[in-house]
Formats: C-alpha cells, structure tokens, sequence
C-alpha cells in the first residue's frame, strides 16, 4: 500500500542471503497451501541454479503416510525428476484429535517427527525447512515449545524456516520474522446462492499469492495422480519479464505432463502504480482476462489461479463486472482462487465462498530486509 494507490513489486535482482523464521497461522485457510508455494518456489530456484542449490526439507505434522494427499503426485513428479532438491517426511495420524484424545503414538510421531527437524536443520544440507502444522502440535502439548524455539533461534544464519498451522505459542511468534495471519470472512451472497469453486486471498500480508501456488501444486498432483480428472491455469497479472522462481518448477511439470498444467503471465517488467500507468498496462491486463475468460468458459480447466486480479481491477486497468458475470457462469465443478491486494474491494467479492483476509503482523521487508529468490519470488 501507498499514499498513491497499489503497486507489484515485481522479481528483484538484489535479495538476502540471511534466512527467517515464517510463521502462518490463523482460522482462515491459505496456511498449508503458503508452505506448499514456497516448496515450489525453491525447488523451481534449484532447478534453475542446478545441483548446487541446496534442498528443501517438507516435514509435515499430523498428516500421516497412510493417507493420500492432492500433492503427493506433484512432489513425487518433482522428486522423481530432481532427487536432489526435496525431501518430504509425514508424521501423525491424518485425522482431526483434540488435547483430550492425545495417545503414545501421538506423542511418538511427534517427537519422530521433531527428531527429523533437528537433524535437518543442525545439517547445513538445506536452505529450507518446512514444518507444516507444528503450531497445533506444539499448543498440543506433543513437543516441548521452549526446546523448538532454542532450535529455530540457533539455525543456520541461511536457513529459511516456514512453520504452519492454528494456535501459534507465544514464544514462536516473538522469535519470527515474519507473522501472517489467516483471517476469514463470510458472504452471505454466496451462501445464499449456493455458490462454490471461489476462493480469494487478499490483505496486506505475504501469503496470497504463494497459497495460490500452493493450491496449484495440490491440483497438478490431483492431475497427475488421476489423469483426465483436471487441468490447471495458472494466469498472473503485472508478473511480466522473468526472475520468478516458480517458472522453473512449473516448466518441468508442464514437459513431464503437459495435459495437466498450462502458465500465462501478462503485464510489463515493472511496479505499476495507479499515477503511473501506462498504455500497454490496459493492454496487458486485458489480454491476461481474454485468456482467463475463455479459460473460465471452456469447463477444460477445473482449477484456474488468478494471481494478483484483485490489484489490476485496483488499479482500474480492468472493469468489475465482466468478472463477476464469468464467475456466475463458471462450471459448478470448476474452482477459482483469486489473489492480491486491493484498497477498495471489488463486486467479486461477495460471490467467494473462502476469503481468507491475510493480516501483517511481523514482515522483514519492513525492517528494509530484502526479498529472497526461492521464498518470496
């Protein structure tokens, strides 16, 4: 946000080497699905930088082995194809308990589970560790808080950590350098409706668009887990030029199963903001919704992200009401995710049956911290 309107900051030349503590809770949904965007961030920087990149560690609580997740045929895909860049360890039953149902096991997958943790992160072999879902575990009581944190405060200085999940403990919100907080809201419209297949992540916290990515590497392993059962769009707006990590990941999906995944991005190499628009911003913007318009008609696609559509209809380098008059008529069994920030919220808005609101509690890039190729772009 800005005095003067909304702008994208687009992939950056200069970034971090130092690595933070995320950390993304809250009621609304996005939590899971922002750890997921940052694997395929880093994995795309691997495969773009080669082997010496080092690897991604997705370590996942209370989602155990013997159940089957959309993911799993993305990240097997990814894995098969470069070895060398992803691990992924599931610990927990895969189900729902409260404090009250808690068993040995519990308490053993846990503490597997933290065992793994520790090992990765002591090892120096990665540059980010995932631990989705620890927050529960750690409100929980499954695992001792004060000994997670002394870990995570002694990391590696390059370590990026990314921890998920409701009911964060104090003490890990006071040593994280970044905060989002998932926040929902309800609308009655769609409700009444009957609307289903939206869903929009917007606010002035990161984790909008990468819960987008997320979202895609769920239903591309649906894809390629059951094949013919989807196809997935992921159509980005005032995202124009190169430099975003996801490409490369995106790219090695698309040649392995180009049945499965198609990627549009539309607007020029630049921050757009609202007194500096030009020309071939209207333009751009434009031929980005003829192809998600289509795309929304066709009933081919069954998962469409619309990254960052929320600042360009800001922006007004789109009207409202073509959109919302696509998304009356999309197929029931299509889902729509759209993305990003906006000062005034569009019509659209009220036909979402998730919307996840991601507050800004704690942001490096605040403290003048740069943005870091692989996590944030």
């Amino acid at each position: 946000m800005t005095r003067n309107g909304i702008g994208i900051r687009t992939a950056q030349r200069q970034q971090r080497a130092t690595g933070q503590i995320h950390v993304y809770d809250g009621a609304g949904k996005g939590k899971s699905q922002a750890a997921l965007g940052v694997v395929l961030r880093s994995i795309g920087l691997g495969i773009h930088a080669g082997h010496g990149f080092n690897r991604v560690l997705l370590l996942r609580f209370l989602k155990g082995p013997e159940r089957d997740y959309d993911e799993d045929g993305a990240i097997a895909a990814l894995q098969s194809g470069f070895p060398h860049l992803i691990d992924q360890v599931r610990t927990g039953r895969a189900e729902f308990f409260g404090p009250d149902e808690i068993t040995k096991f519990d308490r053993s997958e846990a503490e597997r589970g933290w065992d793994v943790a520790k090992g990765a992160i002591a090892s120096g072999l990665y540059s980010v560790v995932v631990l989705d879902e620890i927050n529960p575990v750690l409100d929980l009581g499954l695992l001792d808080v004060g000994e997670v944190v002394r870990t995570l405060k002694s990391k590696p200085s390059d370590l990026e950590i990314i921890a998920t999940g409701r009911s964060t403990p104090q003490e890990l919100l006071e040593i994280a350098d970044l905060h989002s907080e998932m926040k929902p809201h309800h609308h009655e419209v769609a409700h009444q409706q009957g609307l289903n297949g939206i869903e929009i992540y917007t606010g002035a916290g990161k984790g909008k668009s990468t819960s987008a990515l997320g979202k895609a590497l769920q239903a591309i392993g649906r894809g390629i887990n059951h094949p013919g059962s989807t196809r997935v769009l992921i159509m980005q707006w005032l995202k124009g030029g190169s430099g975003y990590t996801e490409d490369a990941a995106i790219a090695a999906l698309q040649q392995s199963y180009p049945e499965v995944v198609d990627h549009q991005r539309c607007g020029r190499d630049a921050i757009v903001w609202r007194n500096s628009r030009q020309e071939l911003d209207y333009v751009e913007a434009e031929r980005g919704w003829e192809i998600a318009k289509t795309a929304i008609a066709s009933g081919l696609y069954k998962t469409i992200i619309l990254d960052e559509l929320n600042p360009t209809v800001d922006l007004e380098l789109l009207p409202v009401e073509p959109i919302v008059q696509a998304l009356l008529r999309k197929p029931r069994d299509t889902e729509i995710i759209i993305t990003g920030r906006c000062q005034n919220q569009p019509a659209y808005f009220d036909l979402a049956n998730i919307h996840s609101e991601v507050f800004c509690h704690k942001h490096y890039a605040n403290h003048g911290v740069e943005l870091k190729r692989g996590v944030d772009f």
